[in-house]
């Protein structure tokens, strides 16, 4: 727990370990970056607003040395550019303060689950297949060719789901409850995700083969990379993109 507000991140501390959680408090950015290399913890929750490094950068850091690790953000700027921001720099999960504590163990533990493998019925679990490409959903794993791909439980989660489900539509709302297991939340987190995973699994993440924009509906995975590219402008608030 990652917050320069000590009543703040006392008072999360003591919902979070009701719940059965052991927290551990870092007050700054660097002192956040410190005590995730002494103790690898399953979860960060990651204030923004910190001193010495905000929790954009910190949160930087930790997806280039330990990309599994799920991310939850708190944040005071309650805008959508404020949160896609926190989702483009690899957040798995995103709250605007005031949160209610009670919300955010909820949240906490929809990820821990997530990433422990202990999720909705529908996600696969066996090793998935599209040419070079290859997932493991069970060991956390994905590859593209010879090199293995840097993805977040969520990244990994919604590709082995659309990878899962090849050359059938999805829109926002379903891929929301499918791979997040939310009945409501912010759709822009798929929009996000979505154009992260093509910065990563694409030749031409702006002209993708693999992953493609249903335009007007949604997403689809096109096995084998056949599928054609969208090509059309940026997406309106009713389009994906």
């Amino acid at each position: 727990m990652v917050d320069d507000d000590a009543t703040v991140a006392e008072v999360v501390a003591g919902y979070l370990t009701r719940a059965g959680l052991r927290p551990r408090v870092a007050a700054d950015g660097p002192a956040a970056i410190l005590a995730v290399e002494r103790e690898r913890p399953d979860l960060v929750v990651l204030d923004i607003m910190l001193p010495g490094l905000d929790g954009l950068e910190v949160c930087r850091r930790l997806r280039s040395r330990h990309p599994d690790i799920p991310v939850v953000m708190l944040s005071a700027r309650g805008e959508e550019e404020d949160r896609v921001l926190g989702l483009q720099v690899g957040a798995d999960d995103y709250l605007t303060k005031p949160f209610s504590p009670r919300e955010l163990v909820l949240r906490v533990q929809s990820v821990l689950r997530r990433a422990a493998g202990d999720v909705v019925s529908d996600r696969p679990l066996e090793v998935l297949v599209d040419a070079d490409l290859r997932i493991d959903p069970a060991a956390r794993r994905a590859t593209l060719g010879p090199a293995d791909l840097s993805l977040t439980s969520r990244e990994l989660d919604l590709l082995a789901f659309l990878v899962a489900h090849p050359d059938q539509a999805f829109t926002r709302v379903e891929l929301l409850r499918s791979v997040w297991g939310w009945e409501f939340g912010d759709q822009s987190t798929v929009t996000v995700h979505v154009r992260r995973l093509r910065e990563k699994i694409e030749v031409d993440a702006s002209r993708p083969r693999r992953l493609s924009t249903v335009w007007g509906y949604g997403y689809r995975w096109d096995s084998s990379g056949t599928g054609d590219a969208d090509v059309r402008p940026g997406p309106t608030a009713e389009e994906p993109g």
